[in-house]
């Protein structure tokens, strides 16, 4: 059984910096893709950033780009999202999600219908 659980989620202010973590278990994640999805009140879940397990290749929403990194470590299987000059619009619920379509680019992993496991989020909140 496949577990994703997020955490370092919080309350920062505009221009401040986050890290979010997703701790996987429940089997190899060798050739998985991993992503980040976020949602906020009232709108649809959407694309944050992705990552393939074996490569570590990742790849950004235009909106996020320059400012968060994705990141794995493989020896915690743990995938990781700095988030750096964090905006207001950036308030969202934020999930972390596995692939098992493996060994695809990192674009691969932009839709949410590809993932086949979802953790239950974390709550980043950025104020003015």
């Amino acid at each position: 059984q496949v577990q994703l659980v997020e955490s370092g989620g919080g309350l920062v202010q505009d221009g401040g910096s986050l890290r979010l973590s997703c701790a996987a278990s429940g089997r190899t994640f060798s050739g998985y893709g991993m992503g980040w999805f976020r949602q906020a009140p009232g709108k649809e879940r959407e694309f944050v950033a992705a990552i393939t397990w074996n490569s570590g290749s990742g790849y950004y929403a235009d909106s996020v780009k320059g400012r968060f990194t994705i990141s794995r470590d493989k020896s915690e299987n743990t995938v990781l999202l700095q988030m750096n000059s964090l905006k207001l619009e950036d308030t969202a619920r934020y999930y972390c999600a596995a692939s098992a379509t493996r060994y695809r680019g990192s674009s691969y992993y932009v839709k949410a219908d590809v993932y086949d496991f979802w953790g239950q989020g974390t709550q980043v909140t950025v104020s003015s």
